[in-house]
C-alpha cells in the first residue's frame, strides 16, 4: 500500500497536534516542507531547491549513493546487535583507530553524540573515582540529564548549576577576557582552568574530567587559541582527572588539514577520551567513544557489563565504513580546505565593506560571522540586518556555516552574494537554517533570500 501524501497544511496541522511543541521547526512562521535531498541541496514539495549551509550531520552529502548502497546491501543480509561476532564492527574500529593517536585504541559504539558524552562521563568517573567536572562557559554536550548538568547553555535555563560542575571561561579571543592583543591567550585561558581546579580542591572536591568541544559551536563557532588544550590537559591530569574532547560536531575532516579538530592544538596533543557522533553515519544514528586501554580497563573492572542494543550493528558499521571511503575517494578534506578558505576570504572582504560584521573566523568548513552594532564596543547585533544561515553564540549573533562537505566554490560565492543583497531593515531569524536559492527576496519580515 502506497504511503499517503499529505498537503503541507495537513502535515503542519498533524504535527501541531501530535508532536511536542518543544520540538521546534525551522522556518516556524512559514515552515519549509522538505521531501527529498541530494548532496548539498534540499527540495520542497514544489520542487524548489534550497542550499543547505548547516547540515553537518549529512557529512558527505544528503542521500549519497555510496552510503545508501552500503546500507541497503548490509540490511539485506544481516542487522543484529553487536553481541554476535561480526566483521564490520572490528573493521570499522580499526579504520577509526588509524585516524587517531595510537593510545586511543578502544572503542564503544552508541547511537548519538548524547549517548557518547554520557558514556564518556561514566568512563571518566569510573577511572578517576572522582565526581566533579570542569566545562567551558556556553558549552553544549547533549540532551540527556547527565549532559544538561554539564552544559551551561542548557542548565542556566533550567535547574541551574550543580555543585559538582565548574565553569571555566570560554577561550574567545574576539570578545572574551583575553583577546587577540594578549601575548599568550592560550596560556592565559588555561590558567583560568588551573585556578578553578585549585578552588575545587579548597572545597575538598576532586576533578574527574575536563569536557570541551574541540571547536565550541553553540558558544559561537570559536577557534581556540594555540596551546590551550595541552596546558589544560597538564593541569587536569595533575589533579587526577582526564581530558575529554567532544568531536560530535567537528570530527571526520571538517577542519580540512586534520581529521579531528583537537589536532589543531598540535601533533603532540592527545585527549584521554574522544567522543564522536553527528557526521559519523551521514544521517544514520551512529556515534562512538574512543579511549585508552587503561580507562577501558577500569570500566571493565567495575564488573558491570556495558551493552548497547543498536550501537555498532552490522548496518551501522557498514554505513560508517562507507562514509570513511567517500571522505577519501572524493577528497572531502581537501575540499574543506579549498572551499573553506575561499569562503572565509570572501567573507573577510565583505567585512571590510559592512560595519555590522565584527569578526569572521573558522577553519575548513566550520565558519562563523559575528554580527555587531558597534565594532569598537563589540556590541552583539542580536536584532540586526542579516540572514543566511542559523545563528549561535551567547547572544545568537553568530551566523554559522557547517554545510555538507561537498559544498562547492560556487556555493561559497552564492552565500556571499546573498549576504551582499540583504537590506538593513531585516532582523536575524534565529531558527532559520537553510538558504532558499530559488525564490526572489520579497519580504522584509520573513526573508526568502535570492534567486539563484
Amino acid at each position: 500500500m502506497a504511503q499517503e501524501k499529505l498537503r503541507k497544511e495537513e502535515t503542519l496541522a498533524m504535527r501541531n497536534r501530535l508532536i511536542g511543541q518543544s520540538c521546534r521547526l525551522f522556518y516556524s512562521e512559514d515552515p519549509v516542507k522538505i521531501v527529498r535531498a541530494r548532496g548539498q541541496y534540499l527540495f520542497d514539495e514544489n520542487g524548489k531547491r534550497y542550499l543547505d549551509c548547516i547540515s553537518n550531520v549529512q557529512h558527505v552529502g544528503h542521500c549519497h549513493p555510496a552510503i545508501t548502497k552500503a546500507a541497503a546491501a548490509q540490511m539485506d543480509v544481516l542487522n543484529t546487535n553487536s553481541r554476535f561476532l561480526h566483521d564490520n564492527i572490528v573493521l570499522y574500529a580499526d579504520r577509526l583507530a588509524a585516524t587517531l593517536p595510537q593510545k586511543l585504541c578502544v572503542f564503544y559504539f552508541v547511537n548519538s553524540g548524547s549517548e557518547a558524552n554520557d558514556l564518556a562521563l561514566r568512563l571518566a568517573r569510573q577511572y578517576t573515582q572522582h565526581e566533579d567536572v570542569v566545562v567551558l562557559d556556553h558549552a553544549y554536550h547533549g540532551h540527556l540529564m547527565s549532559l544538561i548538568d554539564i552544559s551551561p547553555y542548557k542548565f542556566r535555563k533550567l535547574a541551574g548549576q550543580k555543585e559538582w560542575v565548574h565553569v571555566a571561561p570560554l577561550p574567545d579571543t574576539y570578545r572574551g577576557i583575553y583577546r587577540e592583543d594578549h601575548p599568550d591567550p592560550g596560556q592565559a585561558y588555561a590558567d583560568t582552568v588551573k585556578d578553578l581546579i585549585e578552588d575545587v580542591h579548597k572545597k575538598g572536591r576532586k576533578i574527574s574530567a575536563f569536557f570541551a568541544e574541540s571547536l565550541p559551536s553553540v558558544g559561537g563557532q570559536i577557534i581556540l587559541p594555540q596551546e590551550y588544550f595541552p596546558k589544560v590537559a597538564e593541569y587536569v591530569r595533575s589533579a587526577g582527572g582526564v581530558f575529554v574532547a567532544d568531536e560530535v560536531q567537528t570530527g571526520f575532516g571538517r577542519v580540512g588539514h586534520h581529521f579531528w579538530a583537537f589536532q589543531l592544538q598540535g601533533d603532540d596533543f592527545c585527549p584521554d577520551i574522544v567522543t564522536m557522533g553527528k557526521p559519523m553515519g551521514n544521517g544514520h544514528p551512529l556515534a562512538c567513544v574512543a579511549t585508552t586501554a587503561e580507562i577501558a580497563g577500569a570500566f571493565t573492572a567495575n564488573g558491570v557489563e556495558y551493552f548497547n542494543t543498536f550501537g555498532g550493528t552490522p548496518v551501522s558499521c557498514a554505513i560508517g565504513l562507507a562514509v570513511l571511503d567517500v571522505i577519501v575517494e572524493e577528497d572531502l578534506r581537501g575540499n574543506a580546505v579549498r572551499v573553506g578558505a575561499h569562503l572565509k576570504d570572501l567573507l573577510t572582504k565583505l567585512k571590510a565593506r559592512h560595519e555590522i560584521i565584527g569578526d569572521v573566523r573558522g577553519v575548513g568548513l566550520f565558519l562563523g560571522i559575528e554580527l555587531v552594532t558597534d565594532r569598537e564596543k563589540k556590541t552583539p547585533a542580536t536584532e540586526a540586518d542579516q540572514i543566511c544561515v542559523s545563528t549561535d553564540g551567547p547572544w545568537e549573533n553568530v551566523l554559522k556555516f557547517k554545510p555538507p562537505m561537498c559544498f562547492g566554490m560556487e556555493n561559497a560565492e552564492l552565500v556571499v552574494q546573498l549576504q551582499k543583497h540583504l537590506t538593513l531593515t531585516l532582523q536575524i531569524i534565529t531558527e532559520r537554517s537553510m538558504c532558499n536559492i530559488n525564490q526572489k527576496f520579497i519580504s522584509t519580515n520573513l526573508p526568502k533570500t535570492l534567486e539563484e
